[in-house]
C-alpha cells in the first residue's frame, strides 16, 4: 500500500508498505478523506511545538471499516466510520480521573504517533466511532474539527442566551460558531478574510465583521449593544487579536485558546487580574464529543458544505500544502483523497 511520510517540514515521501494487519481489539480501516487542518500547516512549516520528523500525517478522516480483529463486537466490514486519534496510558493522574484527552503522555496520531495517511489503517476499535450510512466522505473527516468545537464549547459552563465572540472564522472558528449556535449562544464571528467570513454566512452565522475594516468594539456594539460579550474564543492564534479580544470582553468574562500558537504570545495580565477575566485552554477531544459533533452534522445544525474548498490525491499531499500556502485567504478545507 501507499504511505505518505513527511521526512522534514516541506518534504513529503511516498512509499510502499505492508498492509497492516489487524490484532485482537483491533479494526482496520480502508481510508477515504483525510482534512487538513492548521496544526497540519504548522508541521508542515515546522512551526509545530511538539511534532518532530519523520512523521506520516492524517488525523481527521473517514474511511471504510477492512477486517475487525479478534474480540471485536458491534463494528463490521462495510461500515462507514472515523476515530478518535488519541493514544493514551490510562494510567496516569488525568487518565484516571476520566481526562484522558490530556493524557501525561499523550500521542496523537498524525504529530507524535503515525496518522492514517496511507490507503489501510489500523486503530483500537474503542476508538472507532460509527458514521451515518448517509454522511459523506467529507462530512466523515469533518467529525473531528467538529468535535473540537464541541470541546471547547463546554469548557464554559453555559453558554445559552450569552453574547460570545469567536476569533478567526478559519475552519475552526466556523464550525465552532456553529455549535455555539446549537447550543443557544449569539454569536459574532470575526476575521480578516472577507471570502472566509462569506463562508460563514453560507453557514448561517449572520453576525460576522471584518476587523481590518471596523475595530472590534464597534462589531461587539453593532452585535449586542452595550452588553457587549463576555465570552471569547481564539481560533486565530494571532496576538494582536487575542489582545484585542482580552480588552474588550466583559469584566468577570472568560477567554479560551483554541487556536495552535506558533510560538509565545504576550497576553496583558494586568488587565486580566484586574478585570478578572478567566483564560482557559482546550486541547482536542473526548469519544462523547465525537459523538455530537455526528449528531450535530446529520441534523443539520452544523453545516459543512460550504467548507469544502479542494480536493488532492494522496500522490500529490505536497502540492495540496503548497495550494493552501498560495491561497490561504480562499482556502477553507482540503482534503487528500486516499
Amino acid at each position: 500500500m501507499k504511505r505518505a511520510t513527511m521526512t522534514a517540514p516541506g518534504t513529503i515521501e511516498l512509499s510502499e508498505v505492508p498492509v497492516p494487519q489487524p490484532g485482537p481489539g483491533d479494526v482496520r480501516l480502508r481510508i477515504h478523506r483525510i482534512g487538513v487542518c492548521g496544526s497540519d500547516v504548522h508541521v508542515n512549516h515546522g512551526r509545530h511545538p511538539f511534532t518532530s520528523y519523520p512523521v506520516v500525517q492524517g488525523h481527521e478522516f473517514s474511511g471504510i471499516i477492512d477486517q475487525v480483529g479478534a474480540g471485536v463486537s458491534g463494528l463490521h466490514p462495510g461500515q462507514k466510520v472515523t476515530a478518535t486519534p488519541q493514544v493514551t496510558c490510562g494510567e496516569c493522574r488525568p487518565c484516571r480521573r476520566g481526562d484522558y484527552h490530556i493524557c501525561e503522555r499523550l500521542a496523537v496520531q498524525g504529530f507524535q504517533a503515525a496518522g492514517c495517511a496511507q490507503d489501510y489503517f489500523v486503530t483500537k476499535a474503542e476508538r472507532v466511532v460509527p458514521l451515518p450510512d448517509t454522511f459523506t466522505f467529507e462530512q466523515g473527516a469533518l467529525v473531528e474539527p467538529v468535535s473540537v468545537g464541541v470541546h471547547a464549547v463546554s469548557r464554559v459552563q453555559s453558554v445559552r442566551g450569552r453574547n460570545v465572540l469567536v476569533v478567526g472564522a478559519g475552519p475552526i472558528g466556523n464550525v465552532l460558531g456553529q455549535v455555539l449556535r446549537a447550543d443557544g449562544a449569539r454569536v459574532l464571528l470575526t476575521d480578516v478574510s472577507d471570502f472566509r467570513l462569506d463562508v460563514a454566512r453560507q453557514c448561517r452565522l449572520e453576525l460576522v465583521a471584518n476587523t481590518r475594516r471596523e475595530t472590534l468594539a464597534s462589531a461587539a456594539a453593532a452585535a449586542f449593544g452595550e452588553d457587549g460579550f463576555d465570552v471569547a474564543f481564539d481560533c486565530a492564534g494571532v496576538e494582536e487579536a487575542l489582545t484585542d479580544a482580552i480588552a474588550n470582553v466583559q469584566k468577570g468574562g472568560v477567554i479560551v485558546l483554541v487556536a495552535v500558537y506558533g510560538g509565545p504570545i504576550r497576553m496583558n495580565t494586568a488587565l486580566i487580574q484586574d478585570r478578572e477575566l478567566s483564560v482557559r485552554g482546550t486541547l482536542m477531544y473526548q469519544y462523547k464529543d465525537f459523538v455530537r459533533a455526528v449528531e450535530l452534522i446529520e441534523s443539520g445544525e452544523v453545516v459543512t458544505g460550504p467548507l469544502e474548498t479542494e480536493h488532492f490525491p494522496l500522490d500529490s499531499y505536497a502540492e495540496a500544502y503548497a495550494f493552501i500556502d498560495q491561497s490561504r485567504d480562499r482556502t477553507m478545507k482540503v482534503f487528500i483523497d486516499v
